[in-house]
């Protein structure tokens, strides 16, 4: 009994709060981003495949002219969840973001659960904008009268229903694969030239955003938007209010990235005052660019025509005025989907510096590089993975359990933020959240809802990949945990 008791305070032994702040102080990684290089790196994990290719599948097969409804829900899950991540990236300045909080307050196998989601945030969400991208990037080739086979530009596996997946012929998504390489080949060499490079692209991609909201507002037809809730058919999320929530939860892809910025809290120059900015500061510009951009988007066309990859090139399609738009559309679509790629990456390579730290992943993974100061070996591990999954997978297979490991997190981080006022209130918050209760629960509720709204499939994936999780932390994290290490050490 004493044995069983022991091990099970051990899997919710929660890592001291002074050990991260120790760790935060180290020189491990270079102190390069300001607030607006931090901004603007929420920005480029945010403005992508949601803008440029969800919105309107939402649309046409869920929400209608409603999508802004949706995108007004997922964006106040967001703003809850980000208020959490800020009063914890500001107190807990580490790249371990979500993981790092849940090991700080709710124990380490929690925290080795919120980690494991979170390789379905960045590194699955990696590959699956790489998949949209090499799609616009083959529409960009058409421009110019170029052709590359399809077989060098599809997956060679595909998705039947359940759990089937099927053989298509095709040899690899090549032009997926090209630009992980690419991007992580950046990454690798420091956050300083990722950083700048990031913030060109997220000019280019915003100034684009911008210039269809502007220049197609005079071409809206109001009529598009009647009915603006369309009926249900009989089918949960297909249309009404049900449609709107779950058009929500399948769009909350776009928001992922802002809280990438809590990762790279020991790179930024000031983290106490940059977390929030940055991360609050980007989801809030591109919740309002979502909005404005949705509502275009349904009032130029029938929503009906959204159902397209390529929603954005549908919605001006009808307008010659608008032609000389769509080419750059797809620039920005590029340039949007780069980024994101980028700062999916830098987050994945720095949660798993923080767990090998820990113990709970070899010590590879938290190498650090002696010219770039770059967590070299998961930033190359990391973009092998992806390029993999880029250039094997479809889309649909990819993007499955990108949400659900994403709200889940989210989920976790507000409750952690409760637990820690409860357990440690003595603790000095730089940025401290007002109402921490009604923010906290909203975030849970609003997350929960989302995730609920997910069809059942997407929670039986979820469930065979964390039981593959647990099987790796008994495997191996559990026994070199350096927490438990630790506390055996001191009790002999």
């Amino acid at each position: 009994m004493n044995n069983k008791g022991t091990t099970a305070r051990g899997l919710f032994a929660t890592k001291p709060i002074a050990d991260y702040h120790e760790e935060a102080a180290g020189k491990h990684l270079v102190r390069a981003l300001g607030i607006p290089s931090l901004i603007a790196f929420g920005i480029g994990g945010i403005i992508g495949t949601g803008i440029f290719v969800l919105t309107g599948l939402a649309a046409a097969q869920h929400a209608g002219p409603a999508i802004v409804i949706s995108f007004i829900i997922a964006g106040i899950g967001c703003m809850f969840a980000g208020l959490c991540y800020s009063e914890f990236a500001a107190m807990v300045p580490v790249a371990g973001s979500a993981y790092a909080y849940s090991y700080a307050t709710l124990g380490e196998i929690i925290a080795w659960f919120v980690g494991w989601n979170l390789v379905l945030e960045y590194m699955m969400a990696c590959s699956t904008v790489a998949v949209g991208w090499s799609r616009y990037f083959v529409k960009l080739l058409d421009v110019f009268h170029l052709h590359v086979r399809d077989s060098l530009t599809s997956a060679p596996f595909a998705a039947d229903t359940g759990f089937h997946v099927h053989i298509t012929g095709a040899i690899v998504n090549l032009p997926a694969v090209a630009i992980v390489a690419a991007a992580a080949a950046l990454c690798y060499k420091g956050i300083k030239e990722s950083a700048f490079v990031n913030t060109l692209i997220v000019a280019i991609k915003v100034s684009i955003v911008v210039a269809v909201i502007v220049f197609g507002a005079f071409y809206v037809d109001p009529s598009h938007w009647a009915p603006y809730i369309p009926q249900n058919t009989g089918t949960f999320g297909q249309f009404g209010w049900s449609g709107i929530w779950q058009a929500s939860a399948i769009i909350f892809f776009a928001y992922i990235g802002f809280d990438g910025v809590s990762t790279v809290a020991q790179e930024a120059k000031n983290p106490a005052r940059g977390m929030p900015i940055g991360m609050l500061g980007s989801l809030a510009i591109c919740t309002l660019l979502y909005i404005l951009m949705s509502s275009v988007m349904t009032g130029l066309v029938p929503f009906e025509q959204l159902n397209d990859a390529a929603p954005v090139v549908a919605a001006l399609q009808p307008h010659p005025q608008l032609a000389w738009l769509k080419f750059w559309v797809i620039v920005g679509a590029l340039a949007g989907l780069t980024s994101v790629i980028i700062t999916m990456i830098i987050p994945q390579a720095r949660i798993w510096l923080t767990m090998s730290r820990d113990g709970l992943l070899p010590k590879s993974f938290g190498a650090v590089h002696p010219r770039f100061r770059t967590p070299h070996v998961s930033t190359a591990i990391t973009g092998v993975l992806a390029a993999i999954f880029a250039g094997t997978l479809p889309i649909d297979i990819l993007g499955e359990l990108v949400s659900i490991g994403t709200l889940i997190a989210f989920i976790v981080v507000c409750i952690g933020v409760l637990v820690l006022r409860y357990t440690r209130p003595d603790l000095p918050r730089p940025f401290r959240v007002w109402g921490v209760w009604y923010i906290a629960l909203g975030g849970v509720l609003f997350c929960g809802m989302m995730a609920y709204s997910l069809p059942n499939e997407t929670w039986w994936r979820l469930l065979l990949w964390s039981a593959l999780g647990f099987a790796i932390y008994f495997f191996y994290g559990y026994r070199h945990s350096r927490l438990r290490h630790a506390a055996a050490a001191r009790h002999r």
